[in-house]
């Protein structure tokens, strides 16, 4: 609309003078001077968004009195609108309050074919009743709390009321275009000189859901569950069933190499006095999540982002996980299909470090001494690259400890099957000496945050559809990308709301 300029038309800004000079009268009056400050500020905002209601309002009627009806205007179905109405109104919940939108309707004169309106497309205006405006700002409140309080938040901010289940409905339009706008986005991406390594981490946290919502094993073990007794679960019993979203990460990493007494000091060797200069930290983070998509799908996002970031493929890829055999055969796969040759793959050390805990409790009392020396000797070995002697070592106790207990055994067996079989991605004293990192400390971290903080409310059950919406939106916020996101979120809307553009480059003319 380059160019175009209202000048006042008629009465339609008298309202708003009419606000104005009622606010200057009530700020200098005897009212305001008997009021403290906290009572002129809600009482001053309240006649403030009042007033620019009236000046919105006022701007879309002089919008309106200016509209110019045109010749040949057609349809989204190409077919001709011979007929024009002026006064035709709707309603629209603003950040300001409630305004009305009349136009001129543009008809075919025959039953059920929608009227145009090209002031409706000129303005951008959604196809519900809440503006973009509003929508924005009730699914950034739902990012970060429950949507009752989402929708209390935006009352007290704009004075519209929203209910929840519209507010829902909201939500989930608001996310409509995140999965296309993360195909283009991958985070900064610095000189690879500066931070060489690239580091690709992925995890699971489960979210519980709705009986409807489950994965179909899920599902089918729901079904199959029957209470061990009744009014109360037994040990080991869960009482809701839970759908795995799965969260990965890329981000940028400079080494600094370390050895394992760095890391798992032994008696007698020196601890360092203070946390030494130039500790490793991840940049440049970059995350996606979902609980709609597959886990081979989500690691093909984080892949894809990293071919993104670098695809040139001149910097280092390494990949960390926590253990699960898919997220493993899916990184396997993705790094064979992007030609990341001899991609190394590291068990998050921390995962490891569980395994071992759990064994303790065969061999010793819980919070016994003797556990926790038992636990550092068996870490320091995995990162000098033991893990298989460890393996054996534990399997041995198990057998010849006398009087273990079948389930105590069996607990520590289990421990030995996992060393066993993630021996080849327990390669730590390569990782350390590369100064590369050994923990899934920042997907970990994102699981936290992106899921469990928000999703884990308690009673909460969720849908698939109003899970994967507010991840969505969380996982663009947590990325810093909102105002893109939104801008572009606002231009896909614009297109699957307005089919026919001709009309409305025709109106600008």
């Amino acid at each position: 609309m380059s160019g175009y300029a209202l000048e006042p038309a008629g009465n339609q800004f008298a309202e708003f003078r009419k606000a104005v000079a009622g606010m200057e009268a009530w700020a200098a009056g005897p009212e305001a001077a008997g009021l403290d400050l906290a009572a002129l500020e809600r009482e001053a905002e309240v006649r403030g968004r009042e007033a620019q209601r009236l000046l919105l309002q006022a701007h879309l009627d002089a919008r309106t009195a200016r509209e110019e009806r045109l010749a040949g205007v057609t349809g989204p179905d190409g077919a001709a609108r011979t007929r024009a109405e002026r006064g035709h109104g709707r309603n629209l919940a603003t950040v300001l309050g409630k305004v009305r939108v009349r136009r001129i309707a543009y008809r075919s004169g025959r039953r059920g074919v929608p009227n145009v309106h090209l002031l409706d497309e000129q303005l951008s205006l959604p196809p519900g009743k809440f503006s973009a405006g509003l929508c924005e700002r009730l699914a950034l409140a739902a990012g970060q709390m429950s949507i009752k309080a989402a929708c209390g938040q935006v009352f007290r901010e704009t004075g519209v009321r929203i209910g929840t289940r519209q507010a829902s409905r909201i939500i989930r339009a608001a996310a409509a275009d995140a999965a296309s706008f993360a195909r283009g986005q991958s985070g900064p991406a610095p000189d690879a000189g500066d931070r060489p390594v690239l580091v690709l981490e992925a995890d699971g946290k489960g979210i519980k859901m709705r009986p409807d919502s489950l994965r179909p094993a899920a599902a089918r073990a729901a079904a199959a569950a029957v209470p061990r007794q009744a009014g109360r679960l037994s040990q080991g019993e869960v009482s809701t069933h839970k759908r795995m979203a799965e969260a990965g990460a890329v981000f940028d990493w400079e080494p600094v190499p370390r050895t394992a007494a760095d890391i798992v000091p032994l008696p007698g060797e020196e601890h360092p006095a203070q946390v030494p200069a130039g500790l490793p930290e991840a940049g440049n983070k970059y995350l996606t999540a979902s609980v709609a998509s597959s886990t081979g799908e989500v690691i093909a996002a984080v892949f894809g982002a990293a071919s993104r970031r670098d695809p040139g493929r001149e910097r280092t890829w390494i990949g960390l996980v926590d253990g699960n055999k898919d997220q493993l055969a899916h990184f396997r796969a993705q790094a064979a299909a992007r030609g990341v040759a001899g991609l190394p793959v590291l068990i998050d050390f921390i995962h490891v470090t569980g395994y071992l805990r759990d064994a303790a409790w065969s061999f010793f009392p819980k919070d016994s001494p003797a556990a926790g020396s038992w636990v550092r000797r068996h870490e320091r070995a995995i990162l000098d690259g033991h893990a298989g002697t460890v393996a054996a070592a534990i399997s041995d106790q198990a057998r010849t400890t006398p009087g273990l207990s079948a389930s105590k055994h069996k607990n520590a067996l289990r421990t030995v099957r996992y060393l066993e079989t993630k021996l080849p991605f327990m390669d730590y004293p390569r990782f350390l000496a590369a100064g590369w990192p050994i923990s899934t400390g920042v997907i970990e971290g994102a699981c936290r945050y992106l899921i469990k903080d928000r999703m884990d409310i308690t009673g909460a059950r969720w849908s698939t559809d109003g899970a994967e919406a507010i991840l969505q939106l969380r996982v663009i916020t947590a990325n810093g990308h909102w105002d893109a996101y939104w801008a572009w979120h606002q231009q896909q809307q614009h297109r699957r709301t307005y089919h026919n553009h001709r009309n409305c480059y025709q109106l600008a003319a």
